[in-house]
C-alpha cells in the first residue's frame, strides 16, 4: 500500500479508537488485558446481619454493599475497607412487588419528587464510608424508570462514583443511562442465593464457574442475612476451583480493567 492511501487509514483508525469512551461498559465477551476477573458483590451489610464475619474474612478481594441509615452501616463499611473490599452503598429502591417496610430507611420510591430523590442519594453516599460506587437494592419498580434513574445517576457522576445494576427486572435501563451519562458501570450476572439452601448456592456457583470458563469475566451478587453463612461457606469451597481460572477482583478494579 502507498503512503497516500496508508495515511487516510491511519487517521481512520485513530479517530474511531480515540471515540471509545473511558467508561465503556464492561461486556461479557471484552477480553480484558491479562488472566479472567470474578467479581463477587455481597449486598445487604449494616444492619448486624448473619455471615457478616464470615463474609468480611474471606481470604481475596470482594465488594461489599452497605445499606445506609442502619445500625451496623459504618462499622461494616470501615472493616470492608480496612480489608482491601470495595464499599457500595446498597441503595434501597422500591420494587414492582413487596413491602415497603423491606426497604428500610432513605428509600427511592416513585412517588418522591426530583429534589427528594437527589437528597435522599446524597445523604445515603455521606452515610457510608470509603464507598466507591452504588447498586441498588430491589428496584425492581425503580431501575425501570428513566427520569428516576437520571437523578440518580447525576449524583453518582457528580460525586465520581460507578454504579452497578443489581438487574433485578429485565426492564432496567440502568446501564443504559450510565453509558449515556458518562458513569463507569457494570451489570450482574449470576445471583447465588435467592434461594436460601445449601443445594442451590451450590448449583448457582457452578454457574459461576461455567460463565467464568466461558467468558472473561463474571459478575455475581450474594448476600448476608438469612443466607449469609451458607453463601459464604459455599463461596469459601469454591475459591480455589475459581482462582485457577480468573483473578478475584472488586468491582472498581474489573470496570477499570475492562474499559476500552
Amino acid at each position: 500500500m502507498n503512503a497516500r492511501k496508508l495515511i487516510p487509514l491511519l487517521l481512520t483508525l485513530f479517530l474511531s479508537f480515540g471515540s471509545i469512551p473511558a467508561t465503556a461498559t464492561p461486556h461479557a465477551d471484552a477480553e480484558p488485558a491479562g488472566k479472567k476477573l470474578m467479581a463477587f458483590v455481597i449486598d445487604d451489610f449494616g444492619n448486624n446481619m448473619q455471615g457478616t464475619d464470615e463474609i468480611l474474612s474471606m481470604p481475596v478481594p470482594l465488594t461489599v454493599a452497605v445499606m445506609p441509615f442502619l445500625p451496623s452501616t459504618k462499622q461494616d463499611a470501615e472493616l470492608a475497607h480496612q480489608k482491601g473490599h470495595d464499599v457500595l452503598v446498597h441503595m434501597p429502591m422500591e420494587p414492582m412487588k413487596g413491602k415497603r417496610s423491606w426497604l428500610g430507611p432513605g428509600a427511592i420510591t416513585a412517588d418522591l419528587s426530583d429534589d427528594e430523590i437527589r437528597s435522599r442519594v446524597e445523604k445515603a453516599i455521606d452515610d457510608v464510608p470509603h464507598a466507591i460506587g452504588m447498586n441498588n437494592h430491589m428496584g425492581s419498580k425503580i431501575t425501570a424508570d428513566e427520569r428516576i434513574m437520571r437523578i440518580i445517576m447525576k449524583v453518582v457522576k457528580e460525586r465520581g462514583l460507578i454504579y452497578l445494576d443489581s438487574k433485578t427486572t429485565d426492564k432496567s435501563v440502568a446501564a443504559k443511562i450510565a453509558a449515556e451519562m458518562g458513569v463507569p458501570h457494570a451489570v450482574n450476572q449470576i445471583f447465588l442465593d435467592d434461594v436460601y439452601s445449601v443445594p442451590h448456592i451450590t448449583k448457582q456457583m457452578e454457574l459461576v464457574c461455567k460463565r467464568i470458563h466461558n467468558h472473561p469475566l463474571c459478575i455475581a451478587i450474594g448476600h448476608v442475612g438469612p443466607p449469609g453463612k451458607k453463601t459464604a461457606s459455599v463461596l469459601r469451597q469454591y475459591i480455589p476451583r475459581i482462582q485457577k481460572e480468573a483473578e478475584f477482583v472488586t468491582i472498581s478494579k474489573l470496570i477499570q480493567q475492562t474499559a476500552h
